[in-house]
Parts: C-alpha cells; sequence; structure tokens
C-alpha cells in the first residue's frame, strides 16, 4: 500500500504564524465597543504559513531564466 508522504506547512518567517492580529484604534463606538481592524501578514497574506522551500525555488528559477 503506497504511503504518502506529506510535507509540513513552513511557518512564515515573517509574522511566526501569527498572521492576523487585531489593532485598536484608539477610540470606542456608540455602544461602548473598541474600534479595530484586523491587520493581516503581507508575507502569508494572513495564513500563517508559505508554500514549501523547493516550490519557492523552483517558482524562482523559473522567472529568471524564462525566454
Amino acid at each position: 500500500m503506497p504511503q504518502h508522504r506529506h510535507t509540513p506547512a513552513r511557518i512564515c518567517p515573517s509574522c511566526d504564524g501569527f498572521a492576523s492580529a487585531a489593532v485598536t484604534l484608539g477610540g470606542r463606538d456608540r455602544n461602548g465597543q473598541r474600534r479595530t481592524i484586523t491587520a493581516h501578514c503581507r508575507t502569508c497574506h494572513g495564513t500563517g504559513t508559505v508554500p514549501p522551500l523547493r516550490q519557492l525555488l523552483d517558482t524562482a528559477a523559473d522567472t529568471a531564466f524564462t525566454r
């Protein structure tokens, strides 16, 4: 029976896996709730992971050596 190799997801080096954060705007609305916005990591776009290194290297090589 074939075994499937699962490559573990790499944690984003920019955010260490904490891809989204709620940032307070420093005030409260009419109901007394804090006003917040959600900020996402620019590197991983809010997923907390990046593609496997092999995929990144292949993409970079294809981009660098296209004619």
